[in-house]
């Protein structure tokens, strides 16, 4: 944590390269929209976790997790399952992989390739989010914000953050998943790393893995 730190002091914090060469598009399975837990335990199971093994997630829990945390579950309408006012949907779910840092394509469920680095160590100051499979960004895009938002519309993207950030802790907590949000991190170094425009604005993060 403390070399992170004095990087980020040194404006120095930087993603790391990818190994591998990164895939530009990531097709996800269908999500299951069937069985886990039921609702009431999965409240009662829903904790932050802050161990996590280095094994990556199977592409099914991926799947149901971005799924689950913003997807489409009524395509007719594009509708999501996390709300936001006038349906603005003025957040964007990004993940960052060892393989790459990724945006997530609700209507495609799939996740389309930002940048070809490893960002996860960008993404806190805590050293678990260095080595755990994922963290996603939440992103706010002020270009979506809704016309007529007035003052509000700060508090109308943080409510959307949060519902959605719940929706990966309850979907966490039924699969066995272990998961912490974080806003402990280098705002301008994550915000360069996922080439935000002017617009954009990172509000939150959230680790996930299996338990370590």
């Amino acid at each position: 944590m403390l070399s992170k730190l004095v990087s980020s002091f040194v404006g120095h914090l930087k993603p790391d390269r990818v190994t591998e060469r990164s895939t530009t598009t990531l097709a996800l399975p269908p999500p299951e929209l069937e069985g886990g837990e039921p609702l009431m335990r999965s409240l009662s199971r829903r904790r932050s976790g802050r161990t996590f093994q280095k094994t990556p997630l199977a592409p099914q829990l991926l799947s149901n997790l971005l799924w689950a945390a913003f997807g489409m579950n009524r395509p007719e309408t594009g509708d999501r399952t996390a709300p936001s006012a006038l349906n603005a949907q003025e957040i964007d779910v990004y993940a960052a992989l060892a393989g790459g840092l990724y945006v997530y394509a609700a209507k495609s469920h799939s996740l389309r390739l930002v940048a070809e680095v490893d960002a996860r160590r960008v993404t806190g100051y805590q050293d678990f989010v260095d080595e755990a499979p994922l963290d996603l960004i939440y992103v706010w895009d002020r270009a979506h914000t809704p016309i007529g938002a007035g003052d509000h519309h700060a508090i109308y993207a943080a409510v959307s953050v949060g519902a959605i950030t719940q929706n990966v802790y309850l979907y966490c907590a039924s699969a066995g998943l272990s998961t912490v949000a974080r806003a402990f991190f280098d705002h301008q170094a994550l915000a360069s790393a996922l080439r935000l425009g002017k617009n954009e604005e990172v509000l939150l993060t959230q680790t996930v893995g299996y338990p370590g």
